[in-house]
């Protein structure tokens, strides 16, 4: 199955690079590129990519709230939801946070090797979301810094059973599933099914929802 990828930046030439770097892999397609937040909207409502590689600063409307209107969004069935990955010139950049809490799956620095964007296009398809534990670990510690309620609300979680919000507290800490399995000594599995479980009961998109969730509940907390 081919992943069909909108490139979004108000740079011709990083449009261009990117969209030859996606066509360069056999398992991934570019199908548009756009040059403002405005551009994306309409070619994502147009063409329904698999995954939109977001600029933050572009002219007109910018990365954020063009995120926030493809992700809010809802495809019919069986059509996936398009995945949002953020492309910023900074490691922390204070818009990243704005753009995660709008339903961005992760983020990126414009400047990553190749081959790991390309990895990180297959990743936020597959529903992933691209979060490394440190980053994890930087975001809650930015949500406290400069605390403010969720855009999209992601239930309550006294639909949730004690061993689901001991998971959901893992993966606000950055865990990955091995992780999350070897600490509760369940199979890898069984914690897959904890998170599917905490996905659905919540309504969040991905795992990047479920941090923002941990912490709007108050679960996790920087020490």
């Amino acid at each position: 199955m081919t992943v069909r990828v909108l490139v979004a930046d108000d740079q011709a030439l990083v449009r261009g690079s990117f969209s030859l770097l996606v066509d360069s892999a056999p398992d991934l397609s570019s199908v548009g590129q756009a040059a403002t937040g405005a551009e994306a909207v309409e070619l994502a409502e147009r063409e329904h990519p698999d995954v939109v590689l977001m600029d933050i600063r572009m002219p007109g409307m910018d990365g954020i709230e063009a995120t926030r209107r493809i992700t809010a969004a809802s495809p019919t069935p069986p059509t996936p939801p398009i995945r949002v990955l953020i492309l910023t010139t900074f490691d922390i950049d204070e818009y990243v946070f704005t753009a995660l809490r709008a339903g961005a799956s992760g983020f990126l620095l414009k400047d990553t090797p190749p081959a790991d964007l390309l990895a990180a296009i297959r990743v936020v398809a597959a529903g992933e979301a691209l979060l490394s534990p440190s980053v994890t670990r930087r975001l809650i510690e930015e949500f406290t810094r400069r605390p403010e309620p969720s855009r999209r609300p992601l239930g309550v979680l006294e639909d949730t059973t004690d061993r689901e919000r001991e998971v959901l507290t893992l993966v606000g800490l950055g865990m990955s599933n091995d992780e999350i399995a070897a600490h509760l000594h369940v199979s890898l599995s069984t914690a897959k099914t904890h998170i599917g479980r905490l996905l659905m009961k919540l309504d969040a998109r991905d795992r990047a929802q479920l941090v923002i969730a941990a912490y709007d509940a108050g679960l996790v907390k920087p020490a």
